[in-house]
């Protein structure tokens, strides 16, 4: 058995230690916000944030978060979060949404790390998140609302 904290509430999981946290995420916790993309930490869709850090969920064996804390998109919670979810449908930043709750961890995670981004900043943090419908300028745009709403 393996335990872990899931959005602030304890599990345990009977699977093999080298099982991919997504497929426990999904398959066993039915926690399906979380996206399979790529299957090689290279798209982003499947982020979750692990002890307050963002990881790729398709490549972390579920033997790595033993006693962890992992946060998805169905729990993600406090203010930075909320500005975030704000701010992404307040201008539709999603068109076909695949990659929506890694691009909504990621930004969130930015925001509780730096507070008032710059361009720069933003496009370094988001890198690793791929949008195939390309609404990158409106993700950027959203993180930059999201702070100035949590700034004011």
């Amino acid at each position: 058995m393996i335990s872990f904290d899931l959005n602030g509430k304890k599990v345990s999981v009977d699977v093999a230690e080298d099982t991919p946290l997504l497929w426990v995420l999904r398959d066993e916790l039915k926690m399906t916000g979380t996206k399979f993309g790529c299957g090689i930490a290279q798209c982003g869709a499947c982020t979750v944030m692990l002890n307050g850090m963002t990881r790729r969920s398709c490549v972390t064996p579920v033997s790595a978060v033993e006693g962890s804390s992992v946060e998805t998109i169905e729990g993600l919670e406090g203010d930075e979060a909320k500005a975030v979810q704000d701010a992404w449908t307040g201008i539709d930043v999603p068109q076909c949404g695949w990659c929506q709750s890694g691009q909504v961890m990621s930004a969130t995670a930015l925001l509780r790390e730096m507070p008032k981004p710059t361009d720069e900043d933003i496009d370094n943090a988001m890198a690793g998140n791929i949008c195939r419908c390309a609404t990158y300028v409106r993700i950027r745009k959203a993180i930059h609302d999201a702070a100035d709403k949590l700034e004011g």
